[in-house]
């Protein structure tokens, strides 16, 4: 591996002549050719066109407002001299439109600063942690310094709320009339991984969220088990893409919180968006049960309308492929869909035995859906689904306000980018880190106030 030189001596670069050794190395040739690649369009039987199905625009569309919510992060290098002392930058944004203006902004192929004038409370969410080599003053440990730091974010007041009440409305059930009194950890975050079970009950719980043992003080937003991948050498990297994942859905969570407790009706008439499928990555996975007994639940007993869209990975690139081939006609037409099941998914997008395997079983509280829309959109969705194995055989009934939400995300196409839509189009752009400047003036700013 080549390094980067700290002084007047030369960088050590890899040599360029080593790759023919792998190129020429049998093992490694035997190895590839036994390897399974994705299906093009056309390997798709034809008995698995069946599944395609057309698109309902001509139904009545009660959704008057769409909040979409997207995030990002960056890590930032903060001592000349200890390169490996770094800093993680979170960016969190909440924005909230009404139906009528996105229906006009989706006609306009790039949106212009006056268009920002259509934002209704845009709100921002920060967040930083430290992620290697450095540690927070009050904490003898990475490990606990990161878990100080999301329990902080988690607590902190906002418009007289906290996202920590609506991690425990969420956990412990509150919104139902039978609420859970206890909840439990796989491990306790102050000893080492796989030391047992830690229960947290609801009546023991202090008034600052936070549960005491033995062994120290045990947070609520311990829940995430992000304690689990902090290793104090080789840092907290390897987490941050689940931390943002989990944040964008706890907000999403937080605003159904507040209109479920203060105007419930008006549940009836929003369209929650995120930014990625409605899923928990790593150790944060076991937080689709929770999430999936929400939208269970209000799906029952009020009304959810909820959907997240991907705009990279496997299931894209299938899309297309089965949307616009290299070569022949498009399998997926304008103005239809597919309910991905099991069976589909392991067959042709991620090469798998479907027999044995059970796509997003462990992590997913929603089903996916690859939509072709009627002006041309490839959209990968995910749209809660009642229960785990609703995607061995996709029933349209199980996808939670299905046809409402593939009329709105029709509504919403942006040409700015590949496939999008405004309103998360517009949330990434107003929160989005880039590596520059941003990632250079946040190293900046964070030596300074380390300096101070």
């Amino acid at each position: 591996m080549g390094t980067t030189t700290r002084s007047h001596k030369p960088n050590e670069w890899a040599a360029k002549i080593n790759h023919t050794h792998i190129i020429n190395d049998s093992f490694i040739k035997e190895f590839i050719s036994k390897c399974y690649l994705p299906k093009e369009s056309n390997d798709i039987e034809k008995k698995d066109l069946e599944l395609f199905e057309l698109f309902n625009a001509d139904i009545q569309n009660p959704i008057k407002y769409i909040l979409a919510v997207d995030g990002g992060y960056t890590t930032v290098e903060v001592k000349k001299n200890f390169p490996s002392a770094q800093f993680a930058f979170f960016q969190f944004g909440a924005v909230l439109f009404n139906v009528k203006d996105l229906e006009n902004l989706s006609e306009k192929p790039y949106i212009f600063p006056e268009d920002m004038q259509k934002l209704h409370n845009l709100q921002r969410f920060k967040l930083a942690i430290p992620i290697k080599n450095i540690l927070t003053k009050s904490e003898s440990s990475l490990k606990n310094s990161i878990r100080k730091a999301i329990y902080d974010f988690f607590i902190k007041e906002r418009d007289r709320s906290t996202f920590i009440e609506t991690l425990k409305w969420l956990i412990f059930e509150e919104y139902s009339s039978t609420p859970l009194n206890t909840y439990s950890l796989a491990s306790n975050p102050n000893l080492d991984v796989g030391t047992g079970q830690f229960v947290l009950n609801r009546a023991a719980m202090n008034p600052d969220y936070t549960f005491d043992s033995p062994e120290g003080k045990v947070y609520l937003t311990d829940v995430f088990r992000l304690h689990e991948v902090v290793d104090e050498e080789q840092g907290a990297g390897g987490m941050l893409g689940y931390l943002t994942r989990l944040i964008e859905q706890l907000i999403l969570v937080h605003f159904i919180r507040f209109i479920f407790k203060h105007q419930t009706r008006l549940l009836n008439e929003f369209l929650f968006i995120a930014d990625g499928p409605l899923s928990f990555s790593g150790q944060t996975a076991n937080m689709h049960i929770p999430m999936r007994k929400l939208c269970n639940y209000l799906n029952k007993n009020n009304n959810i309308y909820l959907v997240g869209l991907e705009k990279s990975g496997p299931f894209v690139e299938h899309a297309r492929e089965i949307s616009v081939p290299p070569k022949g006609s498009p399998i997926l037409a304008n103005g239809k869909y597919i309910l991905l099941s099991n069976n589909y998914i392991y067959k042709y997008i991620v090469p798998g035995d479907s027999s044995r395997m059970h796509y997003g079983s462990t992590s997913y509280y929603s089903g996916k859906v690859i939509f072709h829309s009627q002006d041309g959109q490839i959209l990968v969705l995910t749209v809660p689904v009642s229960d785990k194995d609703s995607i061995l055989n996709p029933q349209k009934e199980d996808y939670t306000n299905l046809d409402v939400v593939l009329v709105n995300i029709q509504k919403m196409r942006c040409d700015m980018y590949d496939d999008a839509i405004v309103p998360v189009a517009l949330a990434n752009k107003l929160v989005s880190l880039a590596n520059h400047p941003s990632k250079i003036l946040l190293e900046k700013f964070a030596a300074s106030v380390l300096n101070e």
